[in-house]
């Protein structure tokens, strides 16, 4: 099994400290796992899409204004 190292600031790791009972290797190794798992469908979504880019951005556009819209409301 390969390792990695991650840098954290300060004041995140003093917090982790807290809460020592916690295997944060896991909680990474699983976070890491279901972001790959995200990524991994996105792109095979994105080999049978037939948006151009163009498309892609005006769509990531609306949604991006959208949450800023209901974020200040």
């Amino acid at each position: 099994m390969g390792n990695i190292t991650l840098s954290m600031p300060d004041d995140v790791h003093s917090q982790m400290r807290q809460f020592s009972e916690v295997r944060w290797s896991e909680v990474a190794r699983k976070a890491i796992i279901e972001k790959l798992e995200t990524l991994k469908l996105a792109e095979s979504l994105a080999k049978k899409s037939k948006l151009t880019e163009k498309d892609v951005q005006s769509f990531s556009n609306k949604i991006n204004a959208l949450a800023t819209k209901r974020i200040i409301e």
